[in-house]
């Protein structure tokens, strides 16, 4: 693809008149003409990209604790772990993506490059799951706890891995770009487009759930019943076909300047404040360096909005500090290359400070997806010991996670049709409860999750103990409350981080957000390691067995409810203590049009 050169532009639009738009370019670097680029004629094309991961990342999770225990004869807890370190990993590599999609590559060779790796790892599953050397012999134990189960060699692991951890990559890159590589077909600017652009979030969302549908029915059903590498291969199939629906598009497609990364935004201002750490700030902060200076100096500012100074997180304001040069006669710092690295406008250290401020609901919404991490993993080592049958058919353990799924997509609109209007008498506010009421209410389910499966468990236990098989639907309802939780936290989430972080960070919310998810899975890969370890120590039996008829998973479960309790305390200490941006903005006669607010799911 050529490169988007801003020499063209001007001639260009003269060319074309008002159809050719100032801020996006066709792949041949020419000034984009609205009637034939964009729009839903473009985006159409890349919402495949983002069913097939859903379909691949999710059709993979909720079902390969069954496969690395009975298969790879991996124990209960390892095979719980090598799941959400998968899914952590897919998610912390979205900030990777993103930082190379907004600072090098671009969304659409990001998009493009990301989608050939994830075919190519799921390739390389598929052929681990068909090649018979690259698994250990059959056993008779169908759970693989048996001592005469042999363990796979380091290569067999070696090519799993290699396979999931190379669509983790694909993974990360893709969720980071698509979203905004489709709202970059819609020219905010014009009314006509920005109303279909929210119509195209509402088409991503319902992709997204149609990708989630497929993966915990269709394809788990196919892994079960004919075999894995006919459920991965048809993956790869639908991801090289998505690929190719992707780049036919190319001609009609809008394509935006590198933006460049917040995160160098945020390293300049740290770096700039800790070099002039000894030096003392002035009494009155106009004098420190801001926007208008800096335009003054010659920078680009790009109508950067002014922001009122705050008295929080002092430090920072090291970074704002003008040296005076005593070779110069002005005090005003000279424009370079380097200079974003020796002082920052006040503007600038406003929004890293708006970011600091947002880490303590950051820190404290984490947990929330170490619970959620549960469903994928204990969760179905829980339906695959329980009876199954439905008649004669046999419900498969991984797709149990439809009732998760249904609970999500039930979730939000009864809660836009009910809860807004019986909430909104209440406080007042139009969306009935603000982004961080949603959090609140997404955490305490999560902890009644946790005390409905501790409860469940234990019963399930105390059956098998008497030779009983419980029906595994007697665990559904610990999936509907984590599902409903889900709703309520993933959107208070994505509501607070865009509408908190600062208006030219709004790349960054999202990364902060995914961020969240991948620690809550890490975090659960630690917890079981350490709870396993900690109990099985001394002889004794561990609480996450290999068997877990003879474990004490609902152990796990009411430490996992404790731990969820604490931290909704933790978070309700943030939640109370923290303003609002646009209250305080507010104070400060500032104004935030809501049309900044653009929801990327």
């Amino acid at each position: 693809m050529a490169p988007l050169p801003e020499t063209e532009k001007d001639a260009a639009a003269a060319e074309d008149g008002s159809n050719a738009l100032s801020d996006a370019w066709d792949y041949r670097g020419r000034p984009a003409v609205r009637a034939s680029s964009g729009g839903w004629s473009s985006a159409a094309m890349i919402l495949g990209v983002e069913l097939n991961e859903r379909l691949t990342t999710l059709g993979i999770a909720v079902n390969l604790v069954t496969y690395l225990t009975a298969t790879m004869h991996l124990g209960n807890a390892a095979s719980a772990n090598a799941v959400t370190n998968f899914l952590g990993t897919s998610f912390m590599l979205c900030l990777l993506g993103g930082f190379v999609a907004d600072t090098y590559l671009g969304r659409y060779l990001t998009i493009a490059i990301s989608t050939a790796v994830q075919a190519a790892g799921m390739a390389v599953l598929t052929i681990s799951t068909a090649a018979p050397g690259l698994r250990p012999p059959r056993c008779a134990d169908p759970t693989g706890a048996s001592a005469a189960c042999v363990e796979p060699s380091g290569t067999q692991l070696g090519v799993l891995y290699l396979g999931l951890y190379l669509t983790a990559l694909g993974t990360g890159g893709l969720k980071s770009s698509v979203s905004g590589f489709g709202s970059d077909q819609f020219d905010e600017s014009h009314g006509g487009e920005r109303r279909r652009m929210a119509r195209f979030f509402s088409w991503f969302f319902f992709f997204i759930s149609l990708g989630s549908l497929l993966a915990v029915t269709v394809l788990v059903y196919v892994q079960d019943n004919l075999g894995r590498r006919w459920g991965y291969g048809v993956c790869v199939v639908a991801i090289l076909a998505g690929l190719g629906v992707f780049l036919a598009g190319t001609p009609r497609y809008r394509f935006k300047k590198l933006a460049g990364s917040p995160l160098t935004q945020i390293a300049a201002v740290t770096a700039a404040a800790w070099r002039k750490r000894a030096l003392p700030l002035p009494a009155d902060p106009s004098m420190l360096y801001d926007v208008d200076d800096a335009a003054a100096a010659g920078e680009d500012v790009d109508g950067k909005m002014k922001l009122p100074h705050s008295k929080q997180c002092r430090f920072l304001d090291q970074a704002a500090i003008v040296e005076v040069d005593s070779s110069s006669p002005s005090p005003s710092p000279s424009p370079s290359s380097g200079k974003k690295w020796a002082v920052c406008t006040v503007t600038e250290v406003e929004e890293v400070k708006q970011v600091v401020r947002m880490l303590p609901t950051w820190a404290t919404t984490i947990l929330f997806w170490t619970v959620y991490a549960q469903m994928t993993t204990f969760s179905v080592s829980q339906a695959q010991a329980m009876d199954r049958r439905i008649g004669s058919f046999l419900f498969p353990a991984g797709s149990l996670t439809v009732f998760f799924v249904g609970s999500i997509l039930l979730t939000v609109p009864l809660y836009d049709r009910f809860l807004v209007p019986f909430a909104r008498r209440f406080t007042g506010n139009p969306q009935g409860l603000s982004s961080l009421q949603r959090i609140f209410v997404g955490l305490l389910l999560s902890i009644l999750a946790m005390i409905v499966a501790a409860l469940t468990e234990r019963r399930r236990i105390t059956a098998a103990h008497a030779g009983v098989q419980l029906s595994t639907f007697v665990i559904v309802p610990q999936f509907l409350l984590v599902g409903a939780g889900e709703a309520f936290t993933y959107i208070g989430q994505l509501d607070f981080f865009l509408r908190e972080c600062p208006r030219d960070m709004k790349t960054m919310s999202t990364g902060l957000f995914l961020s969240t998810l991948s620690i809550g899975f890490f975090l659960s890969s630690g917890l079981v390691s350490v709870v396993h370890a900690a109990t099985a120590s001394g002889g004794r039996r561990p609480w996450l067995a290999d068997d877990i008829n003879w474990g004490r998973l609902d152990y796990f479960y009411w430490l996992l409810a404790v731990i969820s309790t604490v931290n909704l305390g933790a978070f309700v200490a943030a939640a109370r203590g923290y303003e609002y941006k646009e209250k305080r903005l507010a104070d400060a006669g500032i104004k935030i049009d809501d049309d900044e607010v653009t929801v990327h799911v």
